[in-house]
């Protein structure tokens, strides 16, 4: 018969409009999982752990790009992938445009959550804490160690605000690499900085065979300790 189906129905999309059939769209994930004798003894110690295994053998194009979530002072999410450049004991470093949206979010609800997907190895990190602007000598010295031509995008892009064109945001480039060519120092901007996201629950997702994956999530706990628990998949 030719009529529709209650699924499309209900989705309003045609069946014929979607390529793929995505209801039996899935992976069988690996036997071997993570256990928690095999956790170091804090969260930022079994990332390095992990990101090193992520960029040296993961077959990720970058292993350091995550999703960063943030909600307004209304609670309304959003989600932008950026790059991670520094982590440590004390958190983990992003740096955008202080006048992005993420960042005025930032400030109007400092509770962030950032989500590495390494898809290839089955696995993911969800880090959930505060972020805190870095100071300026710190961004600073980041910013100097950026490609020219980034150290230019930073001026040239008013991140998040509506532009009228490619050709507009070319032309503010191109003024900009007039002003300061390849060689001569470029001021850092006043409205660019770092995060700092100070992690209060890590975790750490291995996919298993028939959906019952290994999530194990360190919780900060008073005096810097942390505790470990798992969590159903």
């Amino acid at each position: 018969m030719g009529g529709v189906t209650d699924r499309e129905a209900d989705s309003g999309v045609p069946a014929a409009a979607v390529p793929f059939d995505l209801a039996s769209m899935r992976k069988q994930y690996r036997a071997e999982g993570l256990s928690e004798t095999e956790l170091a003894a804090t969260p930022v110690e079994q990332f390095a752990r992990w990101f090193q295994q992520a960029a040296t053998d993961g077959g990720l194009f970058e292993p350091n790009a995550m999703v960063v979530s943030t909600a307004d002072e209304r609670g309304r999410p959003s989600s932008r992938t950026v790059l991670l450049k520094h982590f440590d004991e004390q958190g983990f470093v992003f740096y955008t445009n202080y006048d992005s949206r993420k960042a005025r979010e930032l400030d109007a609800n400092r509770y962030v959550s950032l989500l590495f997907p390494w898809h290839p190895m089955a696995r993911q990190v969800v880090v959930t804490g505060v972020a805190r602007r870095t100071g300026r000598d710190e961004t600073a010295a980041y910013f100097r160690t950026r490609p020219h031509g980034s150290q230019l995008g930073a001026w040239a892009s008013v991140q998040s605000s509506v532009v009228a064109d490619r050709r507009a945001l070319d032309a503010a480039y191109a003024e900009l690499a007039a002003r300061y060519p390849e060689g001569e120092q470029v001021p850092v901007p006043p409205h660019w900085g770092g995060f700092r996201v100070v992690p209060e629950a890590v975790e750490f997702w291995q996919g298993r065979e028939n959906r019952l994956h290994d999530r194990l999530r360190y919780v900060a706990e008073g005096g810097g300790g942390w505790r470990v628990e798992r969590l159903s998949p």
